[in-house]
């Protein structure tokens, strides 16, 4: 048999990577990728916080000349019934709104998560408000709650209701219209992140379910809550920390001249308010950092509160 003259390419050089190399990259690409957020996140929130926080302890006039005062603006502040007003605004909001948006949410997503027509057009509609801008949100609900010519109003007259009811005006209702907008606008988004953890859950735990006799509540009890839990618990805390940070809805549906302000004002727009109307950034920075305490308080006692109800296998 005569030799093949197809000559036989010699191997090259394969340089092989270590995993200690592999790991360095990997890094380096993390880090490269999450770096805009990471500046975006020290520019916009971690320098200001300390800008904040310095601020707190001077008296800054009208100028922009600072002057140290120790603890004076959380002295004022403590003795400010505004400060406590507006605390339990912010808390009242908090604590009506959180609850039954997540209630709202959860039960959206359990039936989104059903066989039913056209449902990709019904998670649209529900996640339209998240998208809109708040202050196209505030304005539409502006209009709907007017007292004269509003279509709740309007609505409620043809349901038989003769008197209208001051919605934004009344400081007695004031806080519940703006309960309603924060419900309206973040149950969309929850029931979103909620139908990804229902997506999460495997069907085999609802055919066994079944087989052992359990009906559709007992299956919510005992495999969707718990196995949905990790989903709940972060709905939770951004729903809360949300919740004390409402100031859009109020800067935008509320003029200065309303008498319904004092009743719902929250601490931020209280911030604001001395900060850029009254021109008094040392205290108003000292409203800031009071908030953030405050969340930052009860956000651990929620990281707490997770070990006892949160499942996370």
């Amino acid at each position: 048999m005569m030799k093949s003259d197809v000559a036989i390419p010699k191997e090259k050089n394969v340089r092989t990577v270590t995993p200690a190399q592999r790991k360095r990259k990997t890094a380096v690409w993390g880090w490269f990728f999450i770096a805009p957020t990471l500046i975006g996140l020290l520019i916009l929130n971690v320098i200001p916080l300390f800008q904040s926080l310095y601020m707190s302890f001077q008296s800054v006039s009208t100028f922009g000349t600072s002057t140290f005062v120790g603890l004076d603006n959380y002295l004022q502040m403590l003795q400010d019934p505004e400060f406590w007003q507006s605390l339990k605004n912010t808390f009242f909001y908090a604590a009506i709104q959180v609850p039954i948006t997540i209630v709202l949410s959860l039960f959206f997503a359990v039936l989104m998560n059903t066989k039913i027509k056209a449902v990709g057009l019904y998670r649209t509609i529900f996640f339209l408000p998240m998208i809109a801008a708040p202050a196209a949100v505030a304005m539409v609900w502006r209009w709907l709650f007017n007292s004269e010519y509003g279509l709740l109003n309007a609505v409620l007259d043809k349901l038989g209701y003769s008197g209208n009811i001051l919605w934004i005006t009344d400081p007695e209702v004031a806080i519940w219209s703006i309960i309603i907008v924060g419900i309206w606008t973040n149950v969309g988004y929850n029931m979103i992140l909620l139908l990804a953890g229902l997506k999460e859950i495997p069907k085999e735990y609802y055919e066994a379910a079944v087989v052992d006799g359990a009906g559709p509540l007992k299956q919510f009890f005992s495999i969707t809550l718990p196995l949905l839990s990790p989903q709940l618990f972060f709905v939770s805390v951004t729903s809360v920390i949300g919740a004390l940070q409402v100031f859009d809805i109020i800067f935008m549906m509320f003029d200065r001249t309303n008498l319904a302000l004092k009743s719902t004002q929250s601490l931020v727009y209280m911030f604001f308010n001395e900060s850029f109307v009254l021109n008094d950034k040392g205290y108003g920075s000292a409203v800031a950092i009071s908030l953030v305490l405050i969340i930052m308080a009860i956000t651990g006692i929620q990281l707490l509160a997770q070990k006892k109800w949160v499942t996370y296998d």
